[in-house]
């Protein structure tokens, strides 16, 4: 029979070896707990780089800034697309129009958008409510070469302008017939069913510039307008667009002033 003292140093070693957890957890073993911190590493890593991921392709999905100018009350902007507006100077009077200097980068429509012509009024001294001098200086970004150029007015963007909107490059007055020049030398005015202007006898090659002066007047001046802007390349290179005028249409008069 064991000595008591011999018992009890049996028991306690036992004790001793096997301690309860005093905070009630269980203890991992180390080949457990290293395990588990090899896992919670790689899926860190596996999210970090989803979110890395996600950031990247969000910044590169993202939209050019548009180039917003406010000169003299009117605002313009190339958030249509199709082009970079540069510079706006000038007070859109006869003597001193708005000069508006772009670099059109596409072979397709450059949209120029235009707002608060109601609260700019007449700086042209005509009839209208709402009347505007404008000199763009385009500057051929693309890679083709320019043999014509057409611009068209809107107050809706997906909409031409008819004649009741009283939206116009000037449309029956003289002073427009003298005010609206380019460096093409020819031009063909379109009242109706759409107020284009078409601009054509030259060539722009990419890297140069053309310039064209007109002016823009409204009866019943909205808070937006657009100027599509449409360089064209050789007919043979172009496919037919419907419903594009091939002559312009006599001048409809009527009491509105356009």
């Amino acid at each position: 029979m064991p000595s008591p003292s011999l018992a009890r140093r049996s028991s306690d070693y036992r004790t001793f070896e096997f301690p309860p957890d005093r905070s009630g957890f269980t203890a991992a073993l180390p080949g457990r707990h290293n395990a588990g911190m090899r896992k919670a590493r790689l899926a860190g890593l596996l999210v970090g780089g989803l979110i890395c991921g996600l950031i990247w392709g969000l910044v590169a999905a993202a939209p050019t800034l548009a180039v917003e100018i406010t000169q003299e009350g009117l605002t313009f902007s190339d958030e249509g697309g199709g082009f970079v507006l540069k510079s706006v100077t000038g007070r859109g009077s006869l003597d001193d129009p708005y000069v508006v200097t772009e670099e059109v980068t596409g072979p397709r429509k450059a949209i120029l958008i235009v707002r608060g012509l109601r609260r700019v009024g007449n700086r042209i001294g005509t009839h209208h409510i709402a009347a505007v001098a404008i000199t763009k200086i385009v500057v051929n970004r693309s890679t083709e070469a320019w043999q014509s150029y057409q611009m068209e007015l809107r107050e809706i963007e997906t909409r031409h302008s008819p004649y009741e909107d009283g939206l116009s490059f000037g449309q029956n007055t003289l002073v427009a017939g003298a005010f609206t020049t380019s460096s093409f030398p020819d031009l063909l005015r379109y009242d109706e069913p759409q107020d284009t202007l078409g601009f054509s006898g030259s060539v722009v090659q990419p890297g140069e510039g053309a310039q064209f002066s007109f002016l823009v007047t409204d009866m019943s001046p909205v808070e937006r307008i657009y100027i599509f802007q449409e360089p064209l390349q050789p007919v043979s290179e172009l496919p037919p667009v419907p419903g594009v005028q091939l002559g312009a249409l006599p001048h409809r008069t009527g009491n509105d002033g356009r």
